[in-house]
């Protein structure tokens, strides 16, 4: 299972996510953006000022039509350099957080199941897991 997040950087919520069995394709990042956005300034189609969208170089980031939608929506696409994930720390650090603390304890018997708890599991991170400044 794969999951695509939008993480804010100022307090690094996880405002949208998607999991998928296959990989992150443009269909599925283009809509963890607009839900991103949705969840962040209402029913707005765009952003009130650009910002920022940093990714890895995966294809589903990449694709010109990915990139295009997000400058469409207010969003500025930036990637990380390649072969460098230390460069998007707060996203890799999200990943170990919610790998440690969710997924390891959640039963996942079938994807079914394990999309329900992870439902749950950023839920949680949201609500309750400490954030630092």
């Amino acid at each position: 299972m794969r999951v695509t997040f939008a993480l804010d950087c100022c307090d690094r919520e996880a405002m949208s996510w998607a999991a998928t069995t296959g990989g992150h394709s443009g269909d599925v990042v283009r809509d963890v953006m607009l839900v991103a956005v949705e969840n962040r300034f209402g029913n707005a189609l765009k952003t009130p000022t650009e910002i920022e969208w940093l990714t890895d170089n995966g294809s589903g980031y990449t694709a010109d039509k990915t990139r295009a939608f997000a400058s469409a929506i207010g969003l500025k696409p930036l990637t990380t350099p390649v072969c460098s994930p230390q460069s998007n720390g707060m996203a890799e650090s999200f990943v170990k957080t919610m790998k440690r603390d969710y997924v390891a304890l959640m039963p996942k018997p079938d994807a079914e199941t394990a999309v329900r708890n992870l439902a749950i599991a950023f839920e949680h991170y949201n609500e309750q897991h400490p954030i630092a400044p």
